[in-house]
């Protein structure tokens, strides 16, 4: 029986309310009698500009819901806007899973389709579906159109390089006025391989989306068509019983890993997947994405790791055409939502432009995937994306200059006094999961404008925080144990030397045993600042960021029953 008649289908009192009340939106009563009730779970929102197509987009999904025999009703979950949320939207990624997981439990609806686009709206809504294992298709709301400025093509990632245009003096307000308005051309999430992006392409390696999914541009009559077609198909899931934890298995998250090398996806690719993994089921380890990236070359040209942008990437054949390109790497027998395996998916759906979308034979480039370090300052481990990396830092000793928190760093980076060459490491601690809180994405830290105006152009930069999928530079991220829980992160003083050995996947502070356990001893222990609200709930509750950095209660799933009515 289908799970909603446990409310549309009951007799008495109880299905008297559920029906009644429905009805008076004017729906026949046998609209929702006997048919698979199918919710859309919209992330729209005018304070999520990514997403503010997606009530045009949902209207795509209803009409294929009803053409497949299903109901539709569209229900709302918290909006996560990348670009204007403060803290950081990451902050409230584990509280939007929490309330799509309870609003998907706790209404008549059999299975789901979400709508997501902005970075942290994906892992959020799939975290919270996959808690209670209905089943379920993603749509994404799909990549803006490639900006323009000056005669040439820009995207998010030119962002970071105006800024520092700017502080440089060789920038003008006139002309990054110009850049911002040519930016942002259309509707969509950003137009290069920053986190939406890459969480568009998670989604799909991972099977959880129609093929295609990935790369169809935000403002292209082909991403409703895709809506539709993913509402037709969640009614057939319904009847079928297929689940996320069907799709989710082991082999599934080992491809996603793999994909995302393959396209130098975000590096915030990790600490969502480990979380969705978490609540899935599924055994996985940070240490999984070095391994299971190792030998994956770089086959998507895409910024910030290459040239082109996710219009270029679509029109060359979109994720399929990647994922063909490293077919014998991955496990082609998986199964995915549209009922066919990953290999049926992928099969001859070679590159149509390869200078977008390379093979591993002669790939864009040989490095790629994200590099797990370990070490004495990073115990539990840190990552760095090679491919955003500059070569000659990649072994590299320097001197530590040391920023405390986020408004240390603002105060000194461009004091003339300040005590750096480019020879030097940036630390910068306290922007953590439960330092800041919620881990913003401030690691990929401006130079100082003293050397800025040599010409610099990257440093070793190490922090326990994220940076922007459309960053770049040689960065070490998520350092965990973070400072704010008494990782050695929070022991580095200016002065001490940094060793990095990319290679060897090594970070090391270089002070001895004794030293640190004497700051150790003469550390305060960090208290929860924070007396009430989320805020409290979060740093209270929140795992380190190589486990993912979900609420210690999330793991796992609740289910999709509830035995009780409210009346």
């Amino acid at each position: 029986m289908l799970r909603s008649q446990g409310w549309f289908g009951r007799k008495g009192k109880d299905g008297f309310i559920y029906r009644a009340w429905m009805k008076n939106q004017g729906i026949p009563d046998d609209e929702f009698r006997g048919k698979p009730v199918i919710g859309i779970c919209n992330t729209w929102s005018e304070l999520t500009p990514c997403n503010a197509h997606f009530r045009e987009l949902a209207e795509s999904v209803k009409r294929g819901v009803l053409e497949a025999g299903g109901f539709p009703v569209e229900f709302p979950a918290m909006s996560l806007g990348e670009t204007l949320m403060k803290p950081t939207a990451m902050l409230f990624r584990n509280l939007a899973s929490m309330d799509v997981e309870e609003s998907i439990r706790a209404n008549p609806v059999d299975g789901v389709v979400l709508l997501c686009g902005c970075d942290k709206t994906t892992p959020s809504l799939v975290m919270g579906a996959c808690s209670v294992n209905l089943p379920t298709l993603v749509v994404s709301g799909g990549a803006m159109l490639t900006g323009k400025y000056n005669g040439r093509d820009i995207g998010t990632s030119d962002l970071w390089r105006f800024s520092e245009d700017a502080r440089r003096g060789i920038m003008t307000e006139e002309e990054l006025n110009l850049a911002e308005a040519g930016m942002c051309r259309s509707r969509g999430h950003c137009a290069v391989m920053g986190t939406a992006s890459s969480m568009a392409c998670m989604v799909e390696s991972l099977g959880l989306s129609l093929p295609g999914n990935a790369a169809i541009p935000a403002a292209d009559a082909n991403r409703k068509v895709l809506a539709q077609l993913s509402g037709r198909r969640i009614v057939d899931m319904v009847h079928d019983d297929v689940k996320p934890s069907d799709i989710l298995t082991r082999s599934a998250f080992e491809n996603a890993i793999r994909v995302n090398a393959a396209i130098s996806g975000s590096t915030n690719f990790v600490i969502h997947l480990l979380a969705i993994a978490g609540r899935i089921g599924v055994p996985l380890s940070i240490d999984d994405f070095d391994r299971y990236s190792r030998d994956i070359p770089l086959v998507a040209n895409i910024q910030p790791s290459g040239k082109y942008f996710m219009e270029d990437m679509y029109y060359a054949g979109g994720l399929p055409s990647v994922m063909y390109a490293i077919r014998e790497h991955l496990h082609v027998d998986c199964l995915t939502v549209n009922g066919r395996t990953v290999g049926e998916n992928i099969a001859e759906r070679r590159s149509l432009n390869t200078t977008v979308i390379a093979d591993v034979e002669q790939p864009f480039n040989e490095i790629a995937g994200v590099v797990v370090l370990k070490g004495n300052l990073c115990e539990a481990g840190a990552v760095l994306k090679p491919s955003a990396a500059s070569p000659a830092l990649m072994q590299h000793t320097g001197r530590a200059v040391v920023f405390e928190d986020i408004e240390d760093y603002k105060h000194k980076i461009d004091d003339p006094d300040l005590d750096v060459d480019e020879t030097c490491v940036l630390v910068l601690k306290n922007v953590g999961p439960k330092g800041y809180p919620g881990m913003p994405e401030v690691g990929n830290m401006g130079l100082p404008a003293k050397l800025l105006e040599k010409g610099i152009t990257d440093m070793v930069r190490i922090s326990d925080g994220r940076m922007s999928g459309t960053g770049f530079g040689t960065v070490v991220l998520h350092v965990s144990p973070e400072a704010a829980e008494g990782g050695t992160l929070a022991l580095v003083e200016d002065g001490d030397m940094i060793r990095l050995d990319v290679l060897g996947r090594r970070l090391d502070l270089l002070v001895d045993e004794d030293e640190l356990a004497r700051r150790q001893n003469n550390r305060a222990d960090a208290s929860n600042r924070f007396t009430r609200g989320y805020a409290k709930l979060y740093v209270d509750h929140v795992e380190q960021a190589h486990l993912g950095a979900d609420f210690d209660f999330l793991k796992g799933t609740s289910g999709s029953e509830v035995s009780r009515d409210s009346h």
